[in-house]
Order: C-alpha cells, then structure tokens, then sequence
C-alpha cells in the first residue's frame, strides 16, 4: 500500500512540475525584425477626374502646412495629447463619405463604438476646411477602391499605399504619411532578418491582409503558394500565434499595436 502510494505521489508530483513548466513558459512572445521590408507613402483616393481631388489637396496641404497632421499623428504614436477640434458644427452641412477598415490601428479602429485614429482625425479636419459633416463607413479593405469608383463614397482613406496599379483605378492625393512594412514573427523563429524570407530553399509561410500592399509585395516577390491572405490584420496575426503561418508582413505602425497587445 505504502507503495503505491510512494508511486501516485511520484505521479501527481510529475503532472504538477509539468503543469508548472507548461504556465512558466507562457505564451511566446512576437517581435518585429529590426530591417523593414519596404516602405511606402499613404495618400487618401479619389474618383478618376473627381473635382474633389483638387479640393482634398488643398485643405490637406493647408493642414500639413499649419502641423494639424504632425498633431495628429503624434497623438497616436507618440501619445502627444493636442487640444485641436473637430466637426464640432458639422450637422445640417453638406456630406463628405469617406470609405475606410477600421482594423488598422493606429490609423483607424473603434474606440468606444466610434471608429477612431490618425485617418478619422485627418478626415475630419479636411471636412471641416470644406465645410463639409464627415461620414465615415467600415468596409473591407478590397472594397474601398471599388466604393469610391462607383461613387458609394467620395473618398478612401484606410492607410492605403499609392501604387502604380491603384493608380489605374483611381486618383490620389498628397501623401500625408509615410508607411513601413515590416515583418513580425514569434520570438525564437528561425526568420531573424529580412533576407531569410529569400534564402534559397526557404518556405515560409507568410501571412498578409489581403489587398493592402503587404499583400502585393509579398505575392510578388513570393509567389501565390507562400502568402497566405486574412480579412484583417488581427487574424493574420492569431495565426502567426497559433503556428499556423510563419511570419506576418504588415505596416509598421499597426504592427506595433498588435504586438504590443499581445506581449501584454
């Protein structure tokens, strides 16, 4: 008897040590590779020929100019608080739609029920210079260019990246920011820098929102069978998390967010 006894305790003490070790070792942390993939300039989309552009250009100019979007961009990356308003006498006046996916922070996400960030802050003063009430609605990120063409909307403004193939479709502004993108990955991962994304005989599997620029650089310079695309950047990340994906190539600013939350 006293040895059986001896032989449970032995066991239970062994599922307690492994109980242990599996809680110590916690989830596993994600970083961001210190070398950036690619950089890029965000600019706000309009209709082919749409008189708004010239309109959109020069309220935007004249808030770059007089540091409303240097306030506003520190705001959310640098947590600089600014005293600025915006619409505060906005209902009655005419309407300025602008297409957006509020899943890119610190560009824009919901706060409270209301979709917040750097763009919605920067759309709400270019609405104000045209005298016009911001109306922002949600969307998939594929179907903001697709939104603005068919005049659903009269503008698009998701962090978007000027590129030569969007330029097809539709007109851009000034570029109000510039974006990274970067590549995140679980700490410990065999992918330590850039390069090792091109290494000969490498297979990683790479995951991207699909449709942003993340997407198309990486199919370009990975092909179709490597890139693995999510609706929204937070999935591509869970996934990374969970094993499922080797790394994720996103926009710097988004993916500071997204780790940061989960290193918490």
């Amino acid at each position: 008897m006293k040895k059986i006894s001896r032989i449970l305790s032995a066991a239970l003490v062994l599922l307690l040590v492994l109980s242990l070790a599996a809680c110590g070792g916690g989830k596993k942390k994600l970083v961001i590779l210190e070398t950036a993939y690619a950089d890029e300039d965000y600019a706000i989309c309009v209709a082919k020929g749409s008189p708004l552009l010239e309109e959109i250009n020069g309220a935007l100019e004249e808030l770059i100019a007089d540091g409303t979007v240097k306030k506003v961009v520190d705001k959310y990356i640098s947590g600089v608080a600014h005293d600025l308003k915006f619409q505060e006498n906005a209902d009655g006046l005419p309407e300025l739609k602008m297409a957006t996916n509020a899943a890119f922070p610190p560009y824009e996400y919901y706060e409270g029920g209301k979709i917040v960030g750097i763009d919605a802050e920067i759309a709400a003063a270019i609405a104000d210079k045209l005298g016009r009430k911001l109306v922002i609605e949600d969307m998939e990120f594929g179907s903001i260019i697709a939104a603005v063409t068919s005049g659903k909307v009269d503008m698009g403004m998701a962090g978007m990246t000027v590129t030569e193939d969007r330029l097809q479709s539709v007109d851009f502004t000034t570029p109000y920011a510039k974006g990274i993108q970067v590549v995140i990955v679980v700490e410990g991962s065999k992918i330590k820098t850039v390069d090792d994304l091109y290494a000969e005989g490498a297979n990683y599997k790479i995951g991207v929102q699909q449709d942003t620029t993340g997407d198309i650089y990486a199919t370009d310079d990975f092909g179709e069978d490597r890139v693995q695309r999510f609706n929204k950047g937070a999935d591509a990340v869970q996934a990374l998390v969970t094993g499922k994906i080797d790394c994720v190539i996103i926009d710097n600013e988004p993916a500071k967010a997204f780790v940061e939350s989960h290193n918490k």
